[in-house]
């Protein structure tokens, strides 16, 4: 008797992605996240994002304005990521209700008096070529923004967006994580210059890194991080050496648990070489950047994914054992910790501590 075709399947193997290992999950933090670019909601747009295991739908009105509301109508239910824009009003694919910028409805399909019923608008920012949406786990209103950043060079940002499994917290965290630079990033020798500075919501980073490379020899790399909660980092890199600048935004987004989105964001430009003619400077400069944009930014990317599947298989472990040449951790985890539900059991004196910690500190 043969073997039932039903188990002629291959045999599992390999890593479980951590979303499907039933590990437990961390609460979704609470801050701005990155849910599209700019560019992919051009006026008239429609899109249907997840986000903390509910759906966002985004729109643009025909004269630039953003939204973000929940995916439901409030007349019978029908989702919003299937609605249409027109002109400034969003309008249901079920019954034709339309609602204006505001919330409210306008007008319905029937030519009749429009209910008093509104969308759920979400704090929306759009800044620096993303789109971000606000969630609080106790419902708050936001209370601090991420800020707009100087542009480097003439040409367009280039941007990439992948989903894994994984826990936003370990993207931001990795700024920290000086030891996985040399083993992970092959990183000849990465330092960090000075402790890190946290303030509220924000933190600040400076590294170095010494890389050599064939035919070019030796040469640093500088770092300038700064982060905005757990969901968005901006990295300022200088290569003295080869005159290369680089912006670098990396946003993820907790999409479910132990899953995310994640995207990237990148600018880039070369100093204007001394001794030339200013004219001549900066056709040398924009011609370099215009001719290797798409090489630096491809290897930026794998830069970045060598971290891929670690996040996605990784489990996230509280309390880390931790040992030198690690990098500041323990440091940022207390950090991280106010983006979060109060964990049960925490007892009064506990809060009243973080409580203290709140505003400009400096560790190490």
């Amino acid at each position: 008797m043969g073997v039932s075709r039903e188990y002629r399947r291959a045999i599992s193997e390999g890593p479980t992605p951590c979303d499907a290992a039933g590990a437990p999950a961390l609460p979704y933090p609470s801050g701005w996240s990155a849910t599209a670019f700019s560019h992919e909601l051009r006026p008239g747009a429609v899109l249907t994002r997840p986000l903390a295991g509910q759906d966002v739908v985004l729109y643009r009105t025909e004269d630039g304005r953003l939204r973000a509301v929940r995916p439901y109508c409030p007349h019978l239910g029908a989702h919003l990521g299937l609605a249409k824009v027109e002109g400034e009003d969003l309008t249901c694919p079920f019954h034709f209700f339309s609602f204006g910028p505001d919330g409210a409805c306008v007008r319905t399909g029937y030519g009749t008096e429009p209910p008093r019923s509104r969308l759920t608008h979400l704090p929306v920012h759009e800044v620096n070529g993303a789109v971000f949406v606000w969630q609080h786990h106790e419902g708050r209103e936001p209370d601090w923004f991420v800020p707009r950043w100087h542009e480097i060079g003439h040409r367009p940002a280039r941007t990439a967006a992948w989903e894994l499994a994984g826990n936003v917290q370990e993207v931001i965290e990795n700024a920290v994580d000086l030891g996985h630079f040399a083993t992970l990033h092959g990183w000849a020798k990465a330092e960090i210059d000075g402790p890190v500075a946290y303030d509220d919501a924000t933190f600040r980073v400076a590294m170095r890194a010494h890389e050599t490379a064939p035919l070019v020899g030796d040469f640093t790399v500088d770092v300038k991080v700064t982060g905005y909660g757990l969901g968005c980092l901006h990295a300022d890199v200088h290569t003295p050496r080869f005159g290369l600048r680089m912006c670098t935004m990396v946003m993820p987004s907790a999409i479910g648990p132990n899953r995310m989105q994640f995207r990237q964001l990148n600018r880039l430009a070369f100093d204007e070489p001394g001794g030339l003619p200013p004219g001549v400077a900066r056709i040398v400069s924009r011609t370099a950047a215009r001719l290797l944009e798409r090489p630096v930014f491809r290897s930026s990317c794998e830069f970045t994914a060598a971290d891929f599947p670690i996040w996605h298989h990784k489990q996230y472990q509280q309390p880390p054992r931790l040992a030198a040449g690690d990098g500041p951790i323990g440091p940022f985890r207390r950090w991280a910790e106010r983006f979060y539900p109060e964990p049960p059991g925490r007892n009064v004196a506990s809060r009243r501590r973080r409580g203290e910690d709140e505003g400009s500190t400096v560790l190490s």
